[in-house]
Formats: C-alpha cells, sequence, structure tokens
C-alpha cells in the first residue's frame, strides 16, 4: 500500500513538472511569435548551442551549481513549513565569510566551511525572529538580502579592494591554493559535484531518516509535533540554518571557482533563482534537479537568441517571469510534495 502512494505521489510530481516545462515553453513560443519570430528556429539553435555542443553543455551545467544549492537553501527551510527568501543574501555572506578565511588560511576545506558558515549565520536571525514569534521569516529574510551586498559592497570598496584594479572593485585574487579547479578543460567545476552531493543527502536524508520525519512533523502540523515532544523553536532555527549554509557554500564556490576574488557582481540573482527552482519543483529533490537544469539551460540561451533571432537578453527574464506567474497561479497540492 505504502509503495503504490508513493508512487502515486511520484507519478503525479512527474507529470506536473512535464506540464509546468510544456505550458512555460509554449507560452514563451507564443511571444516569440508575436515579435515576428520563428519559436521552433529559436529552440532549435539553444538545444543546438547550448546542449548539444559539449562547451555549451559545459557551461550549463556551471550554472546549475548555483542553481542546486540555493534552491536546497530553500528547501530545507520548506520541508519546515518556513519561506526562506533570503538564499541569496546567504549566497552573498558566504562569499564574504569564505574569501576572508581564504587569505588567512589558505586552506580550500576551510575556506568552503566558512562559506557555509557565513550563509548559516546569516539564516539565523531570521530563524531565531521566527521561532520566537517576533518577525515573520517571509519578510525577514527578504528585507536581509537588501542589506547584504551592502556588507559586501564595503569590503569590496574598502579595506579589502585591489590596489591594482581602481576602476573595478574587486578583492585581490584568491591564494591558489584556495581555488577549485576547473574540470575537463572547461569551467565546470568541483561545486557542480558538491551541489549532486547534497542534493542526494537532501533526497535520503528528508524521506529515509528520522531527521527528516521530524523536519517535516514540523512543517506539517506545529502544534502536533509540540505535544509529540518535539523543539519547534529548534528545529526553525535548524532548518534555517542549515538552509542558509548551502546557499553560502553556493556562494564561496562561485567566488573560489569562477570569479577568482570577491565582487560585487558575482551573482545574477542565483538566490532568487533558486527559490524559483524549489517551488516549481515543490521541494521535490528529482524536481530540484530538472527545475535547475531548465533555469540554467534558459538563462544560457539569451546569448543564443541575441545572435539568432536579434533578441536582447532581456528577452529571457520575459521567460523568467513567465515561469514565476506560471508558479504563482498553481495551488500548492498537499501531500504532494514528494
Amino acid at each position: 500500500m505504502l509503495s503504490k502512494v508513493t508512487t502515486s505521489r511520484w507519478t503525479y510530481a512527474t507529470l506536473r513538472l512535464v506540464f509546468t516545462i510544456v505550458v512555460i515553453l509554449g507560452v514563451f513560443g507564443l511571444f516569440l511569435f508575436i515579435l515576428g519570430r520563428d519559436p521552433v528556429k529559436a529552440y532549435r539553435d539553444t538545444i543546438s548551442a547550448n546542449l548539444l555542443n559539449p562547451r555549451g553543455l559545459s557551461q550549463v551545467l556551471v550554472r546549475m551549481a548555483p542553481l542546486i544549492l540555493t534552491a536546497l537553501g530553500v528547501a530545507i527551510p520548506f520541508r519546515a513549513g518556513l519561506i526562506n527568501i533570503g538564499a541569496e543574501g546567504q549566497f552573498m555572506l558566504g562569499a564574504l565569510v569564505g574569501t576572508w578565511v581564504a587569505f588567512q588560511s589558505q586552506n580550500l576545506p576551510l575556506t568552503l566551511i566558512a562559506g557555509m558558515l557565513g550563509g548559516a549565520l546569516w539564516a539565523l536571525l531570521p530563524g531565531l525572529l521566527k521561532a520566537k514569534g517576533i518577525v515573520n521569516e517571509t519578510i525577514s529574510t527578504l528585507l536581509l538580502n537588501y542589506l547584504a551586498p551592502l556588507i559586501v559592497g564595503y569590503f569590496v570598496f574598502g579595506p579589502w579592494r585591489a590596489p591594482e584594479l581602481a576602476m573595478y572593485p574587486q578583492t585581490p585574487e584568491l591564494p591558489e591554493p584556495t581555488r577549485l579547479s576547473l574540470l575537463f578543460g572547461t569551467r565546470l567545476h568541483l561545486g557542480f559535484f558538491l551541489g549532486l552531493f547534497f542534493l542526494l543527502a537532501y533526497a535520503y536524508l528528508v524521506n529515509r531518516s528520522r531527521w527528516g520525519l521530524e523536519l517535516r512533523t514540523v512543517g506539517g502540523n506545529p502544534e502536533a509535533a509540540r505535544r509529540l515532544g518535539l523543539p519547534v523553536e529548534r528545529w526553525i532555527m535548524v532548518a534555517m540554518m542549515v538552509g542558509g549554509a548551502l546557499a553560502g557554500l553556493a556562494g564561496i564556490a562561485e567566488v573560489a571557482a569562477i570569479h577568482g576574488r570577491l565582487k560585487m557582481a558575482i551573482s545574477p540573482g542565483y538566490g532568487f533563482m533558486g527559490f524559483l527552482v524549489n517551488w516549481l519543483a515543490f521541494a521535490n529533490p528529482v524536481g530540484i534537479l530538472i527545475m535547475s537544469f531548465l533555469m540554467a539551460f534558459i538563462a544560457s540561451s539569451g546569448f543564443t537568441l541575441q545572435i539568432t533571432q536579434r533578441l536582447p537578453y532581456a528577452a529571457v527574464n520575459v521567460l523568467m517571469s513567465l515561469i514565476l506567474f506560471t508558479v504563482l497561479a498553481k495551488p500548492l497540492a498537499k501531500g504532494v510534495r514528494g
């Protein structure tokens, strides 16, 4: 009986994901047609450039890495009944703290751990406020997104600014021992595989462990969880900190692998896109993987559309908006979060 229920949930979740993708691509195709472009040619060109081309595919995977981690940063609090919109700020603080430790220790594992700690501490504040019943986490995490770049900007424009780069405020390059190696002659790096590892860990722990059961109980019915003796307030803070840690890891991995130094423009909105990925996937591990790939593919397709369809890169923002409206228009079905 349990197996049938599980199969039914996975089938429903899969059909929902397929339906979402078809609707999104169909509406965007209509948008291209209205502009006088050929939707079929646009999709064919983007698939050829970003999936069938090895270098293009590697770039899609590079964009997937922070999306998986920031989506997990939203999914874990979501399982506890929390809405974490602060993955962008946690991403930035993880990059900041990880960069500082990189210069101090010149040790890669410590750098990555520090990035996770930075994100976790930034998420602890809204978690604590929520646990004490002072401020809703949706509001506090959203507002902290605007504070985090200001803190990063203080160090990038101030004490950490590289003197040889006066026109482009950023830190000096990270020490070589703290850099994530690029793989296979592309920009693909270890952060992608760290994302896959934590995605697998999330899938196992949430669905197969006592930790996951208690987390889902707190998210499903906090009052019942209290009657069962579960420390609901503690779980709220733990869920927020674990989510923040993964978003922070995404931040420092992006610095250590792609940029090589801390700067203001390390994120094109990965935290917000990770939030969108999770809500498209409804915290389902397979859904997060699929939607991260789809969002990375869309982001990488912007340059192809510029060349082949003579569309501005902002057309990708239109597609992202269509995705957001699709998410908001769909009711969150209970019991099928997979």
